[in-house]
């Protein structure tokens, strides 16, 4: 039989050895010395400590013959000598064979309720998946848990529960299971809203005392009165004639989202790349990209003359079709397949580039982007993004502790 080759186990018999109680170290190593006496092959395991109480469950082909009584009486001594139980159990062959089709879930609650955890599993249940395990990635700023599903293809599994999650109130993301999970992605988020807390281009109008006439042309703007593009032009008018030492003063005056420095950071230790797109200006986020260690950043510029701005913007526009252009630049000056992109933004202006991205992620989004993205995140955290990658909240407080 070649390396490739799964061992033909199907009719071997088996025994299933569970051992539950309080845990303290050294009993899986007991459990498996307590074994080893009977000459058994490990088929399986799987463990699970929940507040301090373990569930060790050890699937190992039967004993030659004669001696499966013995290594029951023996299990069983053993358990009792460490305060514990030990249910035996005889069987045929391996685990079932999971069904076709892998996905994770991630569901993030804040918090999270048995309530909305009922239904998403229910839901599951009802697309034809099987639950194979739950493994919990954090319990704080939110409560993160992942599901690894198998039995139903991703992408009907994420429509089923998309509709579930804007029910409940929870958000929840679908990705395909796969090697590509811990492969080196790209991170491309918009600013305003997203990285940041601000719109730049208030911080700027409140410099110029045009902060009404600015609101007003957004406004039109989001009545579909003005495209992105009119809607600019209309608005850096207004800033005409602003000196240009505005900017710095901008700058001091932008306010992170919270987590955002721990999301890029940890991104960026795992060998992640990340960009930002933007439709404010370069002035910006040219400033976020040294600060935080951007690889990728691309906005618009305003133009400066003699000290002032001219109330023009220079160069490429970067507006809703430009974004999901700079993301596909991005990638492959990355050499990331467009699949193993992510997206996060929050406007309508971002929907192209959520769309395109492999994972496009609405975070505290407008409901039409919520309805339109892959995934929705509607706690104030960006940080908890990592959890929609599997990273879980110990590996990055570890990372931050190995950087330290």
């Amino acid at each position: 039989m070649s390396a490739s080759q799964p061992p033909q186990s199907a009719d071997v018999p088996t025994l299933l050895v569970k051992i539950f109680g309080k845990d303290r170290p050294g009993i899986t190593a007991g459990l498996f010395d307590t074994l080893a006496a009977y000459s058994v092959d490990v088929v399986d395991i799987e463990q699970v400590v929940t507040r301090g109480r373990i569930v060790l469950c050890a699937l190992v082909t039967e004993p030659p013959a004669g001696l499966e009584g013995d290594l029951r009486s023996t299990v069983h001594s053993w358990a009792d000598s460490m305060k514990m139980q030990a249910e035996i159990i005889s069987g045929i062959g391996d685990n079932r064979p999971r069904g076709l089709g892998r996905s994770l879930v991630t569901v993030l609650g804040h918090p999270l309720t048995s309530e909305s955890t009922a239904a998403i599993a229910a839901r599951i249940t009802a697309t034809g998946g099987n639950i194979d395990r739950i493994f919990r990635l954090a319990k704080y700023p939110v409560t993160a848990v992942e599901f690894a599903v198998s039995g139903t293809d991703t992408e009907s599994l994420r429509t089923a529960l998309a509709l579930e999650a804007s029910k409940l109130g929870v958000d929840v993301a679908v990705v395909a299971a796969g090697l590509h999970r811990r492969a080196q992605r790209l991170v491309v988020m918009d600013v305003d809203s997203t990285l940041i807390q601000d719109e730049v281009i208030e911080l700027f109008a409140a410099h110029a005392g045009c902060e009404d006439k600015v609101a007003e042309v957004t406004a039109a703007a989001m009545r579909g009165e003005l495209d992105f593009e009119q809607s600019l032009h209309a608005r850096v008018e207004l800033l005409a004639g602003l000196d240009a030492s505005v900017v710095d003063k901008v700058r001091s005056e932008v306010r992170l989202t919270p987590g955002a420095r721990t999301l890029i950071r940890t991104l960026k230790r795992l060998g992640y790349q990340v960009g930002v797109v933007s439709g404010g200006f370069t002035q910006v986020t040219d400033d976020l990209k040294e600060r935080l260690g951007l690889d990728f950043a691309q906005a618009n510029t305003l133009e400066i003359v003699d000290g002032k701005l001219t109330g023009k913007v220079t160069g490429e526009i970067v507006d809703r079709a430009g974004k999901a252009r700079l993301l596909r630049r991005f990638a492959t000056e990355a050499a990331v397949p467009l699949e193993q992109t992510v997206a996060i933004g929050d406007g309508a202006n971002d929907l192209d580039m959520l769309n395109a991205a492999g994972l496009g992620v609405a975070f505290n989004a407008k409901p039409v982007v919520r309805e339109a993205a892959h995934t929705a995140v509607n706690v104030p955290f960006l940080d908890t993004v990592l959890y929609l990658l599997g990273i879980t909240r110990e590996e990055v407080e570890a990372a931050d502790t190995h950087a330290d």
